[in-house]
């Protein structure tokens, strides 16, 4: 497993955790964020949406990001505590809510919209007719969340609360990092991390993509072999834990 040299491509906070966590594994890697978190100005909707928590049956946080916004918003408007059960994808985001003293179901067996789909306690939340389940997101997204949650009979609204944005950086600076530092491998936390990698790339794409790539989601996996990745490895889940697993049971490719 330490013959991995790894390319992370997280927002800059999440990329430095993830990799001391690597380090502590023996495991290399350079940190290149290719996903800037930008909030988005609180609107009139967005206050609307979140004087509306209280209807709802469930309310899923997706992300970290999406998770310290609504905490933010929850404060600014002097709410304490609300009762409605809460949901997350992953621990990480779960604990931001809980800190605030909310009341949080999270998957212990995967962190992607699949393991959460099958969490008891929301199938129970969702369980009577025309059930209110809100999710708060970044733009665009867990679109197959909605859509399964949707088909259990469950009336689903999103909440966006930020963007991801692509930071500037150089025009060869993805092949220069990966030639400079003899890195084999890749790692991306979402579709749109990887949709920024593949811009990053341009015309040298297909050199990128014999690297192995490790992917948190069935979607985002199908997603990259569409674009021509000859390698992916489906972590089924974003955390350190799933890729070190990953990791640990795909052997460091030899150039």
């Amino acid at each position: 497993m330490t013959g991995w040299r790894l390319l992370l491509t997280r927002p800059a906070d999440d990329c430095a955790a993830l990799a001391a966590t690597l380090a502590a594994e023996g495991i290399f890697s350079s940190c290149l964020p290719l996903l800037e978190i930008a909030p988005l100005p609180v609107s009139a909707t967005m206050r609307q949406a979140m004087a509306r928590l209280p209807a709802c049956d469930a309310v899923i946080v997706v992300s970290k990001p999406a998770a310290r916004i609504a905490v933010d918003l929850l404060k600014s408007a002097g709410t304490s505590s609300l009762a409605m059960p809460w949901f997350s994808v992953g621990a990480a985001t779960a604990e931001i809510l809980r800190e605030h003293g909310l009341d949080v179901s999270f998957p212990a067996d995967g962190d992607d919209s699949e393991a959460l789909l099958q969490l008891p306690h929301l199938r129970e939340a969702i369980s009577q007719p025309g059930a209110q389940v809100l999710i708060l997101r970044g733009e665009g997204g867990r679109e197959l969340l909605a859509e399964r949650l949707r088909a259990l009979g469950a009336s689903v609204e999103y909440l966006e609360l930020y963007r991801r944005d692509l930071p500037a950086y150089a025009p060869n600076e993805l092949p220069r990092r990966i030639e400079a530092e003899r890195l084999n491998g890749l790692v991306v936390s979402s579709g749109q991390g990887f949709e920024h990698l593949r811009e990053m790339a341009g015309e040298v794409w297909p050199t990128i993509a014999r690297l192995p790539l490790f992917v948190p989601s069935p979607r985002v996996a199908e997603l990259a072999c569409a674009a021509g990745a000859q390698t992916v490895v489906d972590c089924r889940g974003a955390s350190a834990a799933a890729l070190l697993t990953a990791l640990r049971e795909h052997p460091a490719p030899v150039f």
